[in-house]
């Protein structure tokens, strides 16, 4: 067990999260047949089988799993003491990874970012972005952007804003067709839907106190809620967007609010979500606290 190298435990750790070791290959731009080799060697030292490696993938032993826990442990201690020293230094550095959405990490991370550099020149940024869910620790994620009234045990979550949602339109598509006075006039107009998550087409609205709900039947659909932002900007309909982003635009001149006197805001939380102890990270504490202040403004 002497013989055990710190950086083929985080190899390790990262097998278990992709299970595939071409994945762990691409991701360190090596050779599969280094990283099955490194393998080979933790099995060596161990004197045990750690991984059963079939066709249909890889799977963990009991010894395996043992070893992984201990592995994670060691992992998370030297990446915190890395930090404690960076702290020291008084200045937090390296690559943070962030995972968002396309709309929120383009009109929200995106614009954050002159004034992260300017406060944490060290700190690099990495942006995954998608609507797709991703696994912090098979993503290799530190800090996901979400919106959720409920979210694991096993994430740590700091609520940095919040999100409704309401409905715009760009100037150029309010001159061109009017808006509509009333909720069934919505019919009568281009819409922008999602064709992906159905939920985002089911409208509401409150109505002297009554709760109403509109279907919306985009003539303009996207799997992304980025590009449906796009399309509003566009002027191609009306969309219902999120307002931390949608009120923005309005500021600028750039879109116009719809139905805002019934439209059903429904706010959610907006959390920055990272994985067990690594919000304590110096890194990913300046970015937490970075953009708490963001959202906040």
């Amino acid at each position: 067990m002497h013989k055990l190298q710190f950086d083929e435990l985080a190899l390790f750790a990262r097998v278990a999260d992709l299970g595939s070791l071409s994945a762990v290959a691409r991701e360190r731009d090596v050779p599969v047949s280094q990283v099955s080799r490194a393998l080979d060697r933790l099995e060596q030292a161990c004197g045990a089988k750690l991984l059963r490696r079939s066709t249909h993938g890889l799977s963990l032993t009991e010894e395996g799993r043992t070893f992984l826990a201990y592995s994670r442990r060691a992992v998370d201690a030297l990446e915190e003491l890395q930090g404690q020293f960076a702290e020291h230094a008084g200045e937090p550095s390296g690559v943070v990874r962030v995972a968002a959405s396309t709309i929120v990490a383009q009109y929200q991370l995106v614009p954050s970012l002159p004034g992260l550099a300017q406060r944490h020149p060290r700190i690099a940024i990495d942006l995954e972005v998608g609507d797709r869910l991703l696994d912090l620790a098979r993503d290799g994620i530190d800090i996901a952007i979400r919106t959720s009234n409920s979210l694991p045990d096993t994430v740590v979550a700091r609520q940095i804003g919040t999100l409704g949602r309401a409905l715009y339109a760009a100037p150029a598509y309010a001159k061109a067709h009017g808006l509509p006075a009333a909720i069934g006039e919505l019919s009568e107009h281009r819409l922008v839907s999602n064709n992906t998550v159905p939920s985002l087409n089911d409208w509401p609205f409150v109505v002297d106190g009554s709760p109403q709900r509109f279907a919306a039947q985009g003539h303009w659909r996207a799997n992304d809620t980025g590009m449906a932002a796009a399309m509003v900007l566009e002027g191609l309909g009306i969309g219902r967007l999120a307002t931390l982003v949608g009120d923005g635009l309005v500021k600028q001149g750039l879109l116009v609010t719809v139905l805002a006197d019934c439209v059903d805001l429904q706010p959610v939380p907006v959390y920055a979500v990272t994985a067990g102890t690594r919000q304590r990270l110096p890194k990913i504490k300046a970015c937490l606290d970075y953009w708490t202040e963001w959202f906040a403004k």
